[in-house]
């Protein structure tokens, strides 16, 4: 799958599909968004690869207080992925995605703020706060975070 900002400048390619993707309804993504919510596909910052352009680094406070580096075009501004806590893994914005319809959310978390006007969808992995990833992640997904982390 490729994406990329709004202008083109920056153009990127996932290599393999996400371990993850979150829902995000917390109220910093809201901020940060200027939207109800922020979806975002976790994947190896390696297997991210960067076609075109250089995207700029914007570091942002975050709840959990070790702050966020967003990777933005340096023209259009537009968020096209995140570095949270590590380097190693890469949350990028699925809306910047060709077809965004190719990675729909996996699990919503902080819902207990998410806006009420906001229909969660019927059976889907719903979560007040974050949750355990060993009990949401698959072992496949679980093996790919580990090897990026011990890189």
């Amino acid at each position: 799958m490729e994406g990329g900002c709004t202008c083109k400048e920056v153009r990127y390619r996932l290599e393999d599909k996400p371990m993850i993707v979150h829902c995000c309804h917390c109220t910093w993504c809201q901020r940060e968004t200027g939207s109800a919510f922020v979806i975002n596909a976790v994947i190896e910052s390696q297997r991210l690869t960067l076609l075109s352009g250089e995207p700029e680094l914007v570091l942002t406070p975050s709840a959990s207080g070790r702050g966020q580096k967003i990777m933005r075009c340096p023209t259009c501004k537009v968020a096209v992925w995140s570095h949270y806590s590590m380097d190693a893994l890469a949350f990028v914005r699925v809306g910047t995605m060709g077809d965004p319809n190719w990675a729909p959310p996996d699990v919503h978390i902080f819902t207990s703020t998410r806006q009420k006007w906001v229909v969660l969808p019927e059976g889907a992995k719903v979560f007040e706060e974050f949750y355990d990833i060993p009990a949401v992640w698959s072992p496949e997904s679980q093996a790919r975070a580990k090897a990026a982390r011990s890189r």
